[in-house]
């Protein structure tokens, strides 16, 4: 069968159904094209490109040209995957204007079908007023990346009984302002466990345990494209640093000995030209 594009509203019968939803990061266009001949569902153009591409420390220095750059390029290979992007740090905090705005330049400009927006109760008046202009929204608690600094650092969240329940309220506050998913990210397997049933809506998780209505991986992580840091809860599935190095590394020594390139690689030209050349 091919593949065809979901639609948001399709998540929710994915939920009843107990259908799970497949979820991977993609910053650029050769990802994307292999993404949309997968079975996987959703692509998340992440800030976390900050830290995997661009070489930051965190995602805290991307810009929104930064998410506008690269959701540009996933949407010219991804025409089979819904794309969610994610509303990068500033960008949605100033003012609810500001955050539209911002919101509708990922979508008119950069290709999303939905955005990403971190928080809880502070960001439900923005998830509301995003929604009514039209844009969908996927929230996204626990282990919120822009905040990690005001966390204690990138910890497991919700392990306390008040956290814990923050978390409840707000995950039922996120899907009353109209979000179509939430992320949970970093929490207590019970705790996604227990979102997850008191929610309509999809839970996506990331080391969140397995009962969460989908999951979501950084593909970096997952082919072992990135080994600067490596989460607990990311599986890697293959490791293509290695052989990529391995590559670099004849490549540097083929050239050096000139094995490379060979006639198989190169051009020739007529001979009585070449004489009359020289």
């Amino acid at each position: 069968m091919t593949k065809q594009k979901i639609t948001i509203p399709s998540l929710r019968t994915f939920k009843e159904k107990g259908t799970k939803i497949r979820v991977v990061t993609a910053y650029d266009y050769p990802t994307a094209l292999l993404v949309d001949q997968s079975d996987i569902e959703i692509i998340l153009v992440g800030d976390s490109l900050g830290m995997v591409v661009l070489g930051y420390d965190s995602t805290v220095p991307v810009t929104m040209e930064d998410m506008l750059h690269h959701s540009k390029a996933v949407n010219r290979g991804a025409k089979k995957t819904l794309i969610v992007v994610d509303m990068p740090f500033m960008s949605y905090n100033i003012s609810i204007e500001d955050a539209i705005r911002n919101a509708g330049r990922l979508v008119q400009e950069g290709g999303a079908d939905a955005v990403k927006i971190e928080g809880g109760a502070v960001v439900i008046d923005t998830v509301t007023a995003i929604v009514n202009a039209g844009i969908p929204v996927m929230g996204h608690l626990g282990l919120t990346p822009q905040t990690a600094a005001q966390l204690g650092g990138y910890k497991v969240q919700g392990k306390d009984a008040a956290a814990a329940e923050r978390m409840v309220t707000d995950a039922q506050k996120l899907e009353e302002a109209g979000a179509f998913a939430v992320v949970l990210e970093a929490i207590p397997a019970p705790l996604a466990e227990l979102i997850t049933k008191k929610l309509t809506i999809p839970t996506i998780g990331i080391g969140a345990g397995v009962h969460c209505d989908g999951q979501v991986l950084v593909t970096h992580d997952m082919v072992g494209f990135f080994d600067r840091f490596i989460p607990k809860f990311a599986k890697q599935y293959t490791n293509i640093s290695n052989p990529m190095l391995a590559a670099f590394q004849q490549y540097a020594k083929e050239v050096a000995d000139s094995t490379f390139p060979g006639p198989e690689h190169s051009f020739t030209m007529d001979a009585e030209l070449l004489k009359r050349l020289y």
